[in-house]
């Protein structure tokens, strides 16, 4: 099993948790200090700014060859080559969250057919398994 280590590291590619362009991409470009970097999403529509790494989250994915301090044009470039967005919603994580996001826009009527779904397949396997049970 090959383990992906989560550092902070230039090109490294990083979810915003927070504020106005929460749930978006971007992409690491310079490390300012301990506490903060300074981002660009210009794939995504995140302006190039500095952020502090509590409204980040660092994802395993890591855009290759990117320079220190590279200009918006490049990094879009790279992303658009590299096809990381492609990539991150191709990942467990990026598919959690749009599973979540489908349950949260759930309205009432939606969520008692999801609950009458899930009646109807335990039914199905509670029965089958009772069979199982009842052979042994």
């Amino acid at each position: 099993m090959v383990e992906f280590k989560k550092i902070v590291e230039v090109g490294r590619v990083v979810m915003i948790t927070y504020g106005p362009d929460a749930g978006k991409l971007a992409v690491i470009v310079d490390i300012i200090d301990h506490a903060r970097a300074l981002i660009d999403g210009p794939t995504t529509n995140v302006a190039r700014q500095a952020m502090s790494f509590k409204r980040l989250n660092i994802t395993s994915m890591k855009v290759a060859n990117l320079p220190r301090g590279a200009s918006s044009p490049v990094v879009a470039k790279r992303v658009v080559d590299q096809k990381v967005v492609e990539n991150f919603a191709n990942t467990s994580f990026a598919k959690k969250l749009a599973a979540r996001q489908a349950r949260a826009t759930l309205n009432d009527f939606d969520r008692f057919k999801l609950m009458i779904a899930k009646k109807q397949r335990r039914n199905i396997i509670n029965r089958e398994f009772a069979k199982l049970k009842k052979q042994n």
